[in-house]
């Protein structure tokens, strides 16, 4: 609808853009090589960051980074997962039928991640979202499953990634022997007032719009109500522009956005 009138080529604010063309901050970068240097080494890593601050957005880079002649990756979300479904869920994408015993099941993945490694001359990388959701025993496997040759070797790259409440658990006495375990830990914060008016003209720039369309006023305003999460820059990017098309206006200003924070999104609620 907007794309038209603002002279568009594609939709800047939406999920699915290549992740060649998104904004990559100095900290996406850094955590970017921690991963990469997590998957080389074979390095058990956590990825936390407040909902919105762009979890998925930095696995889908880190993942279709990985050249596939040198790394099988193994991907799972799932909030209600057990010991036995996730080493079912690995064996599956390994083209495996998974033994019914979590023993037995675990026995299998160690001697197919052995095949990968010697045969294959392949790293194995699991990546494992909405990690913040498992249960204690889940997070335990973890710590069995990467004891392996008498713990003189991690038999993967294990990634967990989950909202910032995973390591406030992990710091939890109870989860200190999985704590210990951990190699890497990596924090998104949230994007500065500097970084957010970047994010935006990177989108635009995708869409192709090399002419000014928000406002400095603007840009502040969609910081001040984002507080730099990336759902809510796009949620109130995207309302603005259809906002200000509508208007028949070329220029988004604070007005504009102010006007679709209150009428259009909760009063300006913060999620």
């Amino acid at each position: 609808m907007y794309e038209s009138f603002f002279e568009m080529i594609s939709t800047p604010f939406v999920r699915d853009i290549p992740t060649a063309a998104l904004y990559e901050s100095p900290y996406v970068a850094e955590i970017l090589g921690r991963l990469s240097y997590a998957a080389d080494r074979q390095l058990f890593a956590v990825l936390t960051a407040d909902p919105g601050c762009g979890k998925s957005t930095i696995i889908r880079k880190f993942t279709q980074s990985l050249p596939g002649d040198g790394y099988v990756l193994l991907y799972l979300s799932d909030s209600k997962l057990t010991p036995r479904w996730f080493y079912k869920g690995l064996l599956d994408q390994l083209g495996i039928e998974s033994k019914f015993y979590r023993g037995d099941a675990k026995r299998q993945l160690h001697k197919e991640i052995e095949i990968i490694r010697g045969v294959q001359k392949k790293k194995v990388v699991c990546v494992l979202d909405e990690a913040h959701l498992l249960d204690k025993e889940t997070l335990e496997e973890f710590r069995f499953l990467l004891n392996f040759k008498f713990d003189s070797m991690s038999p993967m790259s294990l990634i967990l990634v989950g909202q910032s409440e995973l390591w406030e658990k992990m710091k939890l006495q109870r989860y200190a022997a999985i704590r210990q375990r951990v190699d890497l830990n990596c924090v998104l914060p949230h994007l500065d007032a500097s970084q957010t008016a970047s994010y935006i003209q990177c989108h635009l720039a995708y869409a192709g719009c090399d002419h000014e369309l928000f406002t400095d006023k603007a840009m502040d305003e969609i910081y001040r109500c984002s507080t730099g999460t990336m759902r809510m820059i796009n949620r109130i990017c995207e309302k603005s522009l259809m906002y200000t098309c509508q208007q028949r206006k070329k220029l988004i200003d604070d007005h504009a956005v102010r006007y679709v924070i209150e009428h259009e999104m909760l009063g300006g609620e913060r999620l």
